[in-house]
């Protein structure tokens, strides 16, 4: 006799009771969560008053372009700086001073230019040469204070009244800015093929001061101490990726198109197909994987092969390249690629092995839900509808947040080449610091452009605004996502409690069930959101954490922070799967979100086994789906990238990187068959829902029939059936 391990129904409460009237999702049903929805639409209005508060305050051009010693902006047009778009430092040396990084602005004058220097240059060479040739001053003239237009004037009185530069060195522009043009040459650091320079006040510098100035002023716009030369690589990289862009985004564009239709045709064929289809699925994720692990194994064997080759190269001996092709003739990528490959297929096949029984089950799930998508056709596009939704709160977040950083009035302070200056760091006033004894006290100081901000109550709670922005985008993102879950999940189950299919199936499900979502349930849907944003924003608020005692030696803190990522992740996810099911209750019985997610936890808890495998062997096969549309796609752009397509060699544009459309096809494409299969994903978890409601309610009696499908019907009486063998 078989022990008996099933946990009690009443223990995760009682089934659900025949109900003669029940049709469905109840259409008299009325608000539910009010108070949250009072709550929502304040935030919301809130919200609004935020963003028209940060657009009258705030001004993205402070974001946009660099600033001048006098808050003017370089590049704006309608003004005197219109064609000068790139910041020059008259004295880029003294940045070197660690007070940058702690003031955020460097002590010396700062100008709008059109082009940076292109030359080393003195102003008292500059003096000696205009005797000779004009062309000298003409140059020079370009990085000194507009209107000045006396070469005669001694050095002193031109460092001590900043009308020019002391010097100018051969720079190129980077984040608009005028930085040394470095260069490496068989290791040694060299501005222009030199390692010295003159820097115009007698003294004979080298270019490693340059280096030191220019870390600081990187390290104070960037936010990091990290140096200009790797900043420069990343910047030559960045500029061959957005070529690569320029050159292939029409057949970047032509690949998500195909995707698109793909997956449009898989979901429709699905209808008539699906048991084949998916078993087609199943082997052909096999069959590609199996292709990868030979491909990497010929590349490996030939790669060995080679007497003089790079077979036995690591990655470890070349380290990091920003060529990634480099990586693609080393023998152990490909074994790495091979072993990883290897362990995929194995757990495919391992999985398919053990659970067989139930993927015959989730693929009548799967028809199933293919005919509730056939039947309701609108479902497939209402995608459009929470993706025109999420761009309307990212981009209102997103301008909000530009608004909030730029809000504020030019603020000046007195910045001195000295340590002990006792005015340093204070405000000050540009038109009135000429008249004051700041320059006597504290020789060489200046009244220079520091930040933008105030001491107004706004202007001092800048940063909690910007945590509530980010809050309130989290529930607004949430909210879109979960109307979206409720309405097709209305829709659904509409489908499924129609006892005559398609016959009983009301007249504008999805239009119906997102009216209901909106009319009766904004404020069940606000709670679940809410709950979702807050441990969201607790994981972000750990990142930052995380992110700011990367360099700390407190191994403990660093562990703490490490669990409470971990833990906060576990709820985040527990939290969407129980939001998601709620939602599902709501739909269909129109109770607030308490008691649905109550009703909803238990009905899984009493069908755990099917929820623990069905569900999880549908979304197993929902994923192969998606991979195998996008991995198709991607070797489809793989062989063109490559010009591996004789047909079509010569339309294939001129690449840097051919990795760079490519990944962008492969990612777009999952992204595209991701939306596409989440409708199908959603139906599927609805149909479960309903199914297990079904087997609660009814016994398949003519008193009490059964809503689901004859065919899903009679392969649950076979795994009934094995069980009660199994048990004698």
């Amino acid at each position: 006799m078989a022990r008996k391990t099933d946990i009690p129904p009443s223990y995760y409460g009682e089934p659900r009771k025949f109900d003669p009237s029940f049709r469905g999702p109840i259409h008299n049903r009325g608000c539910t969560d009010v108070v949250c929805c009072v709550i929502f639409v304040i935030f919301i209005l809130g919200y609004i008053a935020l963003g028209t508060v940060a657009w009258i305050h705030g001004d993205p051009r402070k974001v946009v372009y660099p600033t001048d010693s006098h808050g003017q902006f370089c590049g704006q047009q309608g003004t005197p700086n219109a064609n000068k778009a790139i910041l020059f430092y008259f004295n880029i040396l003294q940045c070197a001073n660690p007070a940058v990084l702690i003031n955020l602005q460097c002590p010396t004058t700062q100008l709008c230019v059109s082009k940076c220097p292109d030359r080393f240059a003195t102003y008292l060479d500059m003096q000696y040469n205009y005797r000779y040739n004009n062309s000298y001053w003409e140059y020079y003239r370009q990085f000194c204070k507009p209107g000045f237009d006396n070469p005669r004037k001694s050095v002193a009185q031109v460092l001590r009244d900043e009308d020019c530069p002391s010097m100018i060195v051969p720079s190129r522009p980077f984040l608009q800015r005028c930085f040394p043009d470095f260069i490496t040459r068989n290791g040694t650091l060299t501005v222009a093929n030199k390692t010295v320079f003159k820097d115009g006040l007698g003294k004979t510098r080298s270019v490693i001061d340059l280096r030191d100035a220019a870390n600081q002023v990187t390290a104070m716009q960037q936010g990091v101490e990290s140096g200009i030369t790797s900043l420069l690589d990343a910047k030559e990289v960045g500029m061959k990726i957005f070529e690569d862009y320029a050159n292939s985004w029409y057949w970047i564009l032509i690949g998500l198109v195909i995707t698109m239709v793909v997956s449009l045709a898989f979901i429709l064929l699905l209808r008539f197909t699906a048991g084949v289809l998916l078993w087609l699925i199943i082997f052909g994720v096999i069959a590609v994987v199996g292709y990868g692990i030979w491909h990497c194994y010929w590349e490996f064997s030939t790669l060995r092969g080679k007497p003089h080759g790079d077979g036995d190269v690591t990655i470890s001996d070349i380290g990091f390249q920003t060529d990634f092709r480099v990586y693609l003739q080393l023998s152990q990528t490909w074994l790495i690629f091979m072993i990883s490959l290897s362990v995929i297929e194995a757990v495919i096949i391992i999985i398919l092995i053990f659970l067989r029984r139930r993927v015959r089950i989730a693929i009548a799930l799967l028809k199933e839900g293919s005919r509730a998508i056939g039947y309701i056709m609108s479902t497939l596009f209402y995608p459009i509808v929470t993706f025109v939704l999420l761009a309307i709160c990212i981009a209102y977040w997103a301008v909000t947040a530009v608004f909030l950083a730029s809000s504020g009035d030019a603020v000046y302070k007195v910045m001195s080449t000295q340590d002990k200056c006792m005015y340093a760091n204070l405000t000050c006033d540009p038109e009135t610091f000429s008249q004051t004894n700041v320059t006597k006290v504290c020789p060489g100081s200046q009244c220079t452009f520091a930040f933008y901000g105030g001491e107004s109550l706004y202007h001092r709670y800048i940063f909690v605004l910007q945590l509530g922005n980010l809050l309130v985008f989290l529930w607004l993102v949430n909210f879109t996502i979960a109307l979206g879950q409720c309405t097709l999940a209305g829709a659904f189950a509409s489908y499924y409690w129609a006892l005559r299919k398609p016959q009983d199936i009301p007249s504008c499900p999805l239009f119906s069930s997102f009216s209901r979502a909106v009319r009766y349930h904004t404020g069940s849907l606000a709670f679940g959101s809410l709950i979702l944003a807050v441990v969201q924003m607790f994981r972000i608020v750990l990142e930052y954490l995380d992110h700011k005692l990367k360099g700390a030696h407190n191994a403990f803190a660093r562990f703490l922070i490490c669990c409470l990522k971990c833990c906060f992740w576990c709820l985040e996810h527990f939290i969407k799967f129980m939001n998601r099911n709620a939602y599902i209750m709501i739909a269909i019985y129109g109770k607030n979100f308490c008691t649905s997610a109550k009703d909803a936890f238990f009905l899984l808890m009493r069908n755990v086994v099917r929820v623990a495998v069905l569900d999880k062997v549908t979304d197993f096969l929902l994923f192969l789906g998606k991979v195998l549309i996008s991995g198709s796609v991607g070797v489809l752009a793989f062989f063109f990238f490559t010009r591996k397509i004789p047909v079509i060699q010569e339309e294939v544009p001129s690449l840097n990187y051919y990795w760079v459309p490519l990944l962008t096809v492969i990612f777009g494409s999952y992204l595209i068959a991701h939306g596409f299969f989440n409708v199908y994903a959603m139906c599927v978890d609805t149909l479960f829902l309903c199914f297990c409601e079904d087997l609660e309610r009814n016994d398949g009696s003519p008193l009490k029939p059964f809503y689901m499908s004859p065919q899903l019907h009679r392969i649950l009486r076979r795994e009934q059936g094995s069980k009660l063998y199994a048990a004698s």
